[in-house]
């Protein structure tokens, strides 16, 4: 026994020590993937992941809620350091902002709800949604669309990956008055930044074995600055010639979309085009409570929900749709290499949808999150909690 134990903690040791890093979710290879299961099983004897979680506004407390209720009935072995940050319920400052970076940098994995940004200008132009991604260098936004077995609607069967960088481009937050009445915005395009995200684009590709990457763009229009971005694609494209490589002008692309969405696999734009798309993208499957998202920098990674959105009207009204952020808290325990808790959650999440008995009112339901939740638990894995 006292072998086993230490064999167990040296374990524990060696897997908590290491960074598991933004790529660890999606380069596993194979035997990893069959490792895991027993590596997961072990780490549950004792010990847990530490990881960063700010409920955000809007329903993102309910939401979060609804992932610790799940994480619990699961036996999950994460342990959540929970931190506030809100402009709108003067929960911001410069120390809150620190104390959520520095959980970060140390947890390397973090849970986030949507942190609302004011429209009023006080000063200062970058939110604390944008400082905190910039400080973290959190480049790429991942947004995975896709339709759920069950849940009919306009397109079904649908399958792709919509990447975004999220560092510059149009949310640089250099704006000034240059005469009265006169704004300048700037959108700013550098070469590192565009060759970073086209690379991670078809790197995630070449991992989740995808066929065609598509580059959106409005080149046409501004000849310089998406015209870098784009010739930035061009190049790595390249150097990936198993990898179909398309152009599409961001206007033709969003019709392209809605007329016949099964054309695109994945697809690498600027910024501000992709916050577009990944909304409109997660309307063609049933809206922003269905869609999982996360972030990724060269160390850190980001949960989240795919579609950014407070959803204010329905706070405390228990019926948002806790879909988007259970999936992306499965997606966030496989990063994590915890294969075993994140198959039975999403498998659970997705029996739910699938049985249709339980649904929110955003799918056209008129189920409580709280009795999603409970139909959530008691769909996993009968096994589950017997071998934790």
């Amino acid at each position: 026994n006292l072998l086993l134990q230490a064999c167990v903690s040296l374990l524990q040791a060696l897997v908590s020590a290491g960074n598991p890093g933004a790529w660890r979710g999606l380069s596993t290879s194979a035997a990893a993937h069959a490792s895991s299961r027993s590596q997961a099983e072990d780490v549950r004897v004792e010990g847990s992941f530490p990881v960063t979680m700010l409920p955000g506004d809007g329903v993102g407390p309910e939401l979060m809620h609804a992932v610790k209720e799940v994480f619990k009935a699961a036996a999950v072995p994460v342990e959540f350091q929970e931190h506030h940050l809100s402009e709108v319920q003067n929960m911001a400052s410069e120390e809150k902002l620190e104390q959520v970076l520095s959980s970060m940098k140390e947890n390397k994995v973090a849970i986030i709800g949507k942190i609302h940004t004011p429209m009023e200008y006080k000063g200062e132009l970058a939110s604390y949604d944008m400082r905190l991604r910039r400080k973290l260098d959190l480049f790429a936004n991942v947004v995975h669309v896709k339709s759920l077995p069950g849940y009919m609607t306009r397109h079904n069967n649908l399958d792709l990956v919509i990447i975004r960088e999220q560092t510059e481009g149009e949310y640089s937050s250099l704006e000034h008055e240059s005469a009265r009445g006169v704004i300048e915005c700037l959108k700013i395009v550098t070469r590192a930044k565009s060759q970073r995200i086209a690379k991670f684009a078809f790197d995630y590709a070449t991992k989740k074995g995808r066929g065609k990457v598509t580059a959106v763009h409005k080149a046409n229009i501004m000849k310089l600055g998406d015209g870098l971005f784009l010739q930035c694609c061009e190049e790595v494209a390249e150097l990936y010639p198993k990898i179909k490589f398309e152009t599409m002008i961001i206007d033709n692309c969003c019709m392209q979309l809605v007329q016949n969405p099964y054309q695109f696999d994945v697809l690498v734009m600027p910024n501000l085009y992709g916050n577009i798309i990944d909304n409109l993208a997660a309307g063609l499957v049933g809206g922003a409570g269905v869609v999982p998202g996360e972030s990724y920098s060269a160390e850190y990674a980001v949960f989240e929900t795919g579609a950014r959105h407070p959803f204010a009207q329905a706070v405390g009204r228990n019926i948002a749709n806790p879909t988007a952020m259970l999936l992306s808290a499965s997606n966030m325990l496989r990063h994590l290499n915890l294969e075993y808790h994140s198959s039975m959650i999403a498998d659970a999440v997705k029996k739910v949808i699938k049985v249709g008995k339980v649904r929110t009112r955003d799918m056209g339901g008129y189920s409580t999150t709280t009795d999603f939740i409970k139909s959530v638990i008691g769909h996993l894995h009968p096994h589950g909690s017997s071998n934790l």
